[in-house]
């Protein structure tokens, strides 16, 4: 007897919450690298930036929820988890990097992270038009 997915248990909601929170997550980043231009050439820059640090790290949290719920509920794979967590562990070095001014270090970072979120929006967005191609 085959294996039925979490969403196949539960319905799409757990999936498309998944997903949401990872689009958030990407947008966040997004928002904050536009931000970073802004605080070094506007006076409300560094406002902006900082409500995008917390909207960011909100959004890393309600990723690592919606990866527990997806998994724990339905039995399915802990890796969203497992890559939820290190991107909450890659958010707390970023805060930490940027209350202490380390530039040198909080930029690529940040760049990384961008990266490594729309690559991971990316997969979930791929993997759900494969899942409705072979449904058909």
């Amino acid at each position: 007897m085959p294996t039925r997915t979490t969403a196949q248990r539960h319905g799409p909601g757990f999936s498309k919450f998944l997903r949401a929170a990872i689009a958030l997550q990407t947008v966040a980043i997004f928002f904050q690298a536009v931000t970073a231009g802004l605080l070094l050439s506007t006076a409300y820059g560094e406002t902006l930036h900082s409500v995008g640090a917390r909207v960011m790290y909100a959004a890393s949290m309600l990723y690592v929820l919606a990866a527990v719920l997806a998994w724990r509920p339905g039995g399915g794979s802990p890796r969203p988890v497992l890559h939820a967590t290190g991107f909450l562990v890659l958010a707390s070095v970023q805060v930490v990097l940027g209350i202490a001014h380390v530039a040198s270090l909080h930029v690529p970072l940040g760049t990384l992270m961008f990266g490594l979120s729309t690559l991971q929006l990316g997969r979930t967005l791929v993997g759900l038009r494969v899942r409705a191609d072979a449904a058909v």
